[in-house]
């Protein structure tokens, strides 16, 4: 395994890969795969798994190798463990040492915190470019089995330009949002111009799996402060950075921002603690009584279970916390708001809250099946409400 998106560490994955057929056999788990380090072709000496089908992954899914854990994020690795496997090494991108001689992991500490503690063998490539953070995990230098310079400097995901709908839905999320809130979101169009909308908000927190660029404007604007939490007063928690040299630049050194392990992210008991938790999550379609399908699209594994269950609950509980899902209503003719899912239910329609559109907002919370089907066609492209209409009324 590896640290997955922007903290790959390059130098070491492409060595593995032109190394592969002096191994033998190897099970590899990846996260992310922003790179294409991993290929089809690999597969004569590699077995593929993984919990998502983002990037890179999308080619291996649809050869038929991509081997997907459907788990919640806060539970992936205990659960990997529990089935009787364990990662044996891991391959890790850090930045140099600090003044104590001490390796920060730079841009993760998520999944990476729980895999090193089961694994044998830790392989580290230093990268001169990748920030110094505050996280929950530093290395010594006898933790490290291997150490090498990086050839590469570290990936980026630069800014999604948001599209005409992306930000219509984008003003809906921004009208959850009240003062105080603590905020999870996820990456593209919406989450960025979601944000964008709140540099007016007072006293607005985060604590996410996953933050981008968006969040140094939030800083910058004096909107984001973490000072009415519950938790971390004063700082930004994360997993990992997902962003370009801007972000980077702000987290290094930075006490402000701090990194951590998916079991204080994504953690019930750490996440039941946060007042005002609004949790922004993404899916690929909705059904109308809520149910999300967060994974498959067009029978082509593309998503994951992800943090979504873990956020969503968690907002439900929070006093004053907003579970949101939002998505654009159609992909290309066919809705995306739909009487029955094409793909599993990645969240439970027990666990649904606020369904938002471009067309519109639909709080689910509390509501019977009939009502909810009503609130749902109302955020759907107007041409298909018709036919959902019929549906709902068939189904019940």
């Amino acid at each position: 395994m590896w640290g997955q998106a922007t903290a790959e560490p390059l130098t070491l994955t492409r060595a593995l890969v032109a190394q592969r057929a002096h191994f033998g056999r190897l099970n590899v788990f990846s996260g992310i795969d922003l790179s294409g380090t991993l290929r089809p072709e690999h597969a004569d000496h590699f077995r593929f798994m993984s919990y998502c089908g983002a990037g890179g992954n999308r080619a291996l899914a649809k050869a038929g190798l991509l081997d997907i854990f459907p788990t919640p994020y806060s539970l992936l690795l205990r659960d990997f463990a529990r089935a009787g496997s364990r990662i044996d090494v891991v391959l890790v991108q850090v930045a140099q040492a600090d003044e104590d001689g001490m390796y920060s992991l730079g841009l993760a500490n998520d999944l990476l915190i729980a895999a090193i503690e089961q694994a044998r063998v830790v392989i580290a490539e230093v990268n001169p470019d990748v920030p110094r953070t505050y996280g929950e995990r530093r290395l010594r230098p006898d933790e490290i089995d291997a150490l090498v310079p990086a050839a590469f400097a570290p990936l980026e995901t630069p800014y999604s330009v948001p599209s005409p709908h992306e930000e219509r839905i984008a003003e809906h999320v921004a009208s959850l949002v009240d003062d105080g809130a603590t905020l999870q979101v996820g990456l593209g169009g919406v989450a960025e111009a979601t944000l964008k909308r709140l540099t007016d908000r007072k006293d607005l927190g985060i604590h996410s799996g996953i933050v981008g660029d968006a969040l140094v404007d939030l800083a910058e604007s004096g909107a984001l402060t973490n000072a009415r939490k519950g938790r971390d007063a004063g700082r930004s928690v994360a997993g990992i950075l997902m962003g370009t040299k801007r972000l980077y630049a702000y987290a290094d050194r930075n006490p402000d921002i701090v990194l951590r392990g998916t079991d204080e992210t994504h953690g019930a008991e750490a996440l039941r603690s946060i007042e005002r938790f609004v949790a922004i999550n993404s899916a690929i379609e909705v059904d109308l009584t809520g149910q999300a399908n967060s994974e498959v699209a067009n029978g082509d594994y593309l998503g994951a279970v992800g943090g979504a269950p873990d956020f969503l609950r968690a907002a439900h509980l929070s006093r004053r916390g907003v579970p949101v899902i939002a998505l654009r209503s159609t992909a290309g003719e066919r809705s995306r708001i739909v009487a029955s899912l094409s793909g599993p239910a990645s969240t439970a329609r027990c666990d649904a809250g606020v369904i938002v559109t471009e067309h519109g907002i639909a709080d689910l919370r509390g509501c019977s099946l009939t009502e909810r089907m009503r609130r749902m066609i109302a955020i759907a492209e107007p041409e298909h409400r018709e036919q959902l209409e019929r549906q709902a009324h068939a189904a019940r």
